[in-house]
This record gives structure tokens, C-alpha cells and sequence, in this order.
């Protein structure tokens, strides 16, 4: 019996990276991160036949199928996965050049990526609006880059120069990493108004009685988890951010923690409400992270001081 041999793979006719090549990236990774070419022609500012063309240029450049489109939606293949994340690499690599390359000229350009953790914006102690402002003003040639993200994304991103600075509660310290402190938060245990302990007394409730109630936490290592855990919570629902954690709340079904600021507008609308907020509660502090080494770009530098400052901060 003759056994057939398998059709070799067609070989990619990638040589030397071009501007091309780097623009086709760029474009692969919005498409990606928008969800389809529909949805990154808006970010692109390009129409859908061009994104669906420079995508298809990709695939032809690299030899493979980086996504499937049609009715059913569009969705990544396993190559088209592995092709996403080494565009992040390599298009982080190729913004800390040029941030390099702005250090011997120096001066402050290109783009500086911060990642904060989610939820920041209406605590009365977080002053990262006004180090935004005061960085504008002393480099209004940095175009900013401000995204929301997990603890240990963030951290990753730092270290791997898909971020600059970072802004995350404290947890395991990285030793890659330099942590500077900036502000606190405070962490409440919330019901929503379908719980039974909503509108019950609260008085002689303590920690071991929480284990009777569904509890939802954070699904990664940070200080969610961290009391969770020395708590004995019995998690039964898990949540990737705050606001799904609120969302589970709001259900009646569970109890959680949020942050006493962002929660506030729930309580004012009689959809939640803290469980014994004088014993049932933990403090986070928030630090800004910047990479070790190689030594962050100076754009980023820049950026911690400017944090520090607001925040009235020494440095560490």
C-alpha cells in the first residue's frame, strides 16, 4: 500500500521587516483587539475592504491563516494567536527604539503606555488625572496611551515593554520590578438589596459567619484573594475586575468586596449595601511600577515623577 506523503506547508516569503510589514502588524493587532475588520476600520480610520486586504497581505507575507471571517464571526486561529502576541513583543520593542533613540537626542516623543488598575477614577485619594496634566505640559510631544488591565497584566506588560509605568494595589512584589507607593483605598464587604443580609442587623456578624453566604472574588492573586483565602471565604462566583464583581452583588446572591468609593453610588441608590463596614473590610495601598532594567525610557521617568508628585510622594 502506498502511503501518501503530505503536501509540504507553503513557506512564508517573509525576508527583512519593512514599514510595510510593521504597518501591516499594526493593523493585524487592531483588528484583533477591535474584534473584526468591521469594528477596526473606526480605529484605523480606514475602510473595511482595506483592513480585510492589508490582513490578507499579512497572511500572504507570512505563509498562514491568521483568522477565520464569515457568518459565524470572526475569530483567531492557534497560528493567528501566537502571530498576535509576538506583534506585541516586537511593536513594543520597536516603540522603546524610538523612546531610546528620543534619550540621545533628549527630548520626549513617541508613545508612553501607562496601565492603571480598574477603578481608580473616583477615589477622592488617586491624583492620576493631575500627574497626566502636569506630564502634558512638560512633554506635550508623548502621545499617551492609558489602558485598563488586571495586577499581573500589568505587571507583565511592564517588565515585557508592553507598558511604561503602571499603576496597581500592592500584592507579591516582582523583583524586576521598582514599586513607589501613592495612594490608599478602602475595600468594604457589599450585599446586594436581594441578599438576606440586606437591611438585617449586622451587629454580632463576624468573619467566620460570612461562610454561610456565596462569596464572588477576583479570579487572580491580589489582595481579593489574599483575604479571601485567609479568611476561609467559600468563593462561589468569580469575577476579572470590579465591575463584574459589583454585577454579582447587585444579583442578590452574593457577597464581595469593592472599594468603598466606587461602591458609593450603588448605596446612594439603595442597591447595595456594606456589611459591617467597621470589621468586614481591608486597605489597599496603590504604587506606581516601573521596569529595573534596561532602564524605563525617559518619557516614563518622567511620568512616575509626575505621579509622585501629585500624589506628594517621595520616591523609593
Amino acid at each position: 500500500m502506498q502511503v501518501k506523503t503530505p503536501a509540504p506547508r507553503s513557506r512564508a516569503v517573509l525576508g527583512q521587516l519593512s514599514d510595510m510589514d510593521l504597518r501591516l502588524l499594526q493593523v493585524f493587532k487592531s483588528v484583533v483587539e477591535c474584534g473584526g475588520m468591521s469594528a477596526a476600520e473606526l480605529e484605523l480610520n480606514i475602510g473595511t475592504s482595506t483592513v480585510s486586504r492589508h490582513v490578507k497581505d499579512l497572511e500572504t507575507r507570512l505563509g498562514l491563516v491568521l483568522c477565520r471571517r464569515g457568518r459565524a464571526g470572526f475569530a483567531l486561529t492557534t497560528e493567528g494567536q501566537r502571530v498576535y502576541d509576538e506583534t506585541l513583543r516586537l511593536l513594543a520593542a520597536v516603540d522603546g527604539f524610538r523612546s531610546s533613540i528620543d534619550d540621545i537626542h533628549s527630548r520626549m516623543g513617541g508613545q508612553l503606555h501607562v496601565a492603571v488598575f480598574d477603578k481608580t477614577a473616583s477615589n477622592p485619594s488617586a491624583r492620576i488625572a493631575e500627574a497626566i496634566a502636569r506630564f502634558v505640559d512638560r512633554a506635550p510631544d508623548v502621545s499617551l496611551q492609558l489602558h485598563v488591565a488586571a495586577i499581573q497584566a500589568i505587571e507583565r506588560g511592564v517588565i515585557d515593554g508592553s507598558y511604561q509605568v503602571g499603576i496597581i494595589p500592592t500584592h507579591r512584589p516582582s523583583q524586576s520590578l521598582r514599586y513607589d507607593p501613592l495612594f490608599d483605598e478602602d475595600m468594604l464587604l457589599y450585599c446586594g438589596s436581594g441578599h438576606p443580609l440586606f437591611g438585617a442587623s449586622h451587629r454580632r456578624l463576624g468573619w467566620e459567619d460570612l461562610r454561610a453566604h456565596h462569596f464572588a472574588g477576583l479570579g487572580y492573586h491580589s489582595p481579593n484573594m489574599e483575604l479571601s483565602h485567609s479568611a476561609r471565604l467559600p468563593r462561589k462566583a468569580t469575577g476579572f475586575d470590579q465591575e463584574a464583581i459589583a454585577t454579582l452583588i447587585l444579583s442578590g446572591r452574593f457577597l464581595g468586596f469593592l472599594p468603598d468609593h466606587y461602591a458609593q453610588a450603588f448605596e446612594q441608590r439603595g442597591q447595595m449595601q456594606a456589611v459591617r463596614p467597621a470589621l468586614l473590610r481591608y486597605h489597599c495601598q496603590f504604587v506606581s511600577v516601573l521596569r529595573r532594567s534596561p532602564e524605563p525610557p525617559r518619557a516614563a521617568q518622567a511620568f512616575h515623577a509626575c505621579l509622585l508628585e501629585a500624589h506628594g510622594a517621595a520616591p523609593g
